[in-house]
């Protein structure tokens, strides 16, 4: 898989946009939470921050900060680009515009380059990819935001399989959001991911969220073990 991550664009989304993808409570804040494909996200420097627990991986971290911060600077126009064509793809409610989404991602991205130095000697940034996590210890909730499901078409359903079964081994409890593929399409991936679940007994759920930019794109699957 290491081509396709190499084709993943940097795009970074707020410690706001975390908490409504993932419906995330105060309480659940306080959790230690492990962030699976955060890239450029700024949930990380803003929960730490507030004094909360986070640890991010991503292969994206094996990037020095001029290295990651070159790479967003040499997409960030594409991606305005195609966003700007695509406009019928995506809610414009608390998004107003395709300049406001540029203002408010660059933000985010901003705020993790600051922060990711730090971070990174901390052991808060980790570089790893899913299926196999490096050795990152034991986690009540972990999120994986804009990786499994919405690119389906370049990951098949052994990987997402994979990918769940590894989250397990170190989390108990997962959250994916969006049930989307990049095209605004449900994942022909969610209902065998489902039946994966089922077969096995493991707990699921599809459940609503507050979040939507991605017209339709409301939904995350939750994951839990009773153990």
């Amino acid at each position: 898989m290491a081509f396709f991550y190499n084709e993943v664009v940097p795009w970074g989304r707020s410690f706001v946009e975390y908490c409504r993808m993932f419906s995330l409570t105060e309480d659940e804040q306080k959790l230690r939470i492990l962030g699976c494909g955060d890239g450029p996200a700024s949930f990380n420097a803003e929960m730490t921050r507030r004094g909360y627990s986070v640890l991010s991986v991503d292969p994206l971290y094996e990037l020095s900060t001029d290295q990651i911060r070159k790479r967003i600077d040499e997409t960030f126009e594409e991606v305005m680009t195609q966003t700007e064509r695509e406009q019928h793809r995506f809610v414009w409610r608390e998004i107003p515009s395709v300049e406001a989404l540029g203002a408010v991602r660059m933000q985010a991205m901003l705020e993790f380059l600051e922060d990711f130095p730090q971070g990174f000697v901390e052991g808060r940034y980790v570089a790893g990819a899913l299926p196999d996590l490096p050795a990152i210890g034991h986690f009540d909730l972990a999120l994986c935001s804009h990786l499994l499901f919405l690119y389906s078409r370049q990951l098949p359903l052994a990987f997402h399989l994979e990918g769940i079964a590894a989250l397990l081994e170190v989390a108990r409890e997962i959250r994916l959001f969006p049930l989307l593929d990049v095209n605004g399409e449900r994942s022909t991936r969610v209902d065998p991911v489902c039946a994966w679940l089922s077969a096995r007994g493991i707990h699921h759920e599809i459940q609503r969220v507050e979040y939507e930019f991605q017209r339709n794109g409301n939904q995350m699957l939750r994951i839990w073990s009773t153990d």
